[in-house]
């Protein structure tokens, strides 16, 4: 089995899986708004914030229950059962006529989807140790890539021909993605037949500190990816409300920018751990965190929230 031509298409699917995402999601706001009748204020708000949490309070849920799965049956079919729901949920979001049913659409995208979760397990998995390291590196560039290109290419496609063609766009990419898993990804045997290791809280018991260390690791994480998920939805709302036109085509740029910074910073944030150390590192890169998600609430102008959108980008790939 060749490792490198597993990573090689896995990457052409990672990106092409994040880019039909990210090519739809961050409009949920101008789509309930434009295209689903919901009135700016508080009903959009309120909308807004559920669509968003939907998605993520399935995935939270659903990801232990497919991590087993993966271990059983192969992670293989859990990455192709992520890009076949995510491509369902997505393209199936052109049709729907109210809030409800969007939101449904979106819990079960949360719940059937978690590609960079499988492609990972996946990448690590079929890779020489040695090179597991940079494997995943490769991957997490195809996330970075995709993330940032594809807001910008579905927000210029939003306001040229209607969110719901930009959803329907994002579920064929996704459909797209499967292609090369179906084609040329091989996964080992042997990778399924893991009765002799240790499990993970074995693993963790048997360093000290570790659970600590973990404990505050995923609790900075999960507060820094809440605020972003949060964040994302509404500042699509503060454009909506300083904007009459191209608000997608804005919206789109800011995300872009985020991802690119975001990716530049998980390149080049060596440098300034070699210097300052990584728990001083993140310190600060989580304070300036906190000042890009607040400037993103007080600037007054559009350019200024793009900004601020690159900057929070910035520095939560450094601390990420």
């Amino acid at each position: 089995m060749n490792w490198r031509r597993n990573l090689a298409a896995l990457w052409f699917a990672e990106f092409t899986a994040i880019f039909g995402f990210s090519f739809a999601f961050p409009f949920l706001s101008i789509f309930l708004s434009k295209d689903l009748g919901v009135h700016a204020g508080r009903d959009l708000d309120l909308w807004t914030a559920a669509s968003a949490s939907a998605s993520g309070f399935a995935l939270a849920v659903a990801s232990p229950v497919w991590g087993v799965l993966g271990d059983r049956f192969g992670r293989k079919p859990m990455l192709l059962r992520s890009m076949v729901g995510g491509a369902i949920t997505v393209g199936l979001i052109f049709f729907v006529q109210n809030p409800t049913e969007l939101i449904v659409l979106r819990f079960l995208q949360g719940a059937t989807s978690g590609t960079v979760a499988a492609a990972t397990a996946l990448v690590a998995a079929e890779t020489p140790r040695s090179r597991v390291g940079w494997a995943l590196g490769v991957v997490t560039s195809a996330v970075a890539l995709g993330g940032a290109i594809g807001p910008v290419v579905g927000g210029l496609a939003g306001d040229l021909f209607g969110l719901r063609l930009v959803f329907l766009g994002g579920g064929v990419a996704l459909f797209l993605a499967i292609i090369p898993v179906v084609l040329i990804v091989r996964e080992s045997p042997l990778v399924r037949a893991s009765g002799a290791r240790l499990s993970t809280l074995a693993v963790i018991n048997q360093r000290p500190g570790l659970d600590r260390a973990l404990a505050v690791l995923i609790g900075s994480q999960g507060l820094i990816s809440t605020v972003n998920a949060a964040t994302q939805q509404l500042v699509v709302l503060r454009l909506l409300e300083l904007l009459s036109t191209g608000v997608s085509a804005v919206s789109g740029l800011g995300f872009g920018l985020s991802g690119l910074a975001s990716s530049a910073a998980a390149i080049g944030y060596t440098r300034v751990t070699a210097r300052l150390g990584y728990v001083r590192t993140a310190a600060v890169a989580a304070g300036l965190v906190a000042v890009a998600v607040a400037a993103l609430g007080v600037a007054p102008w559009a350019a200024m929230i793009v900004i601020a959108m690159a900057l929070n980008g910035l520095f939560s790939g450094v601390v990420l």
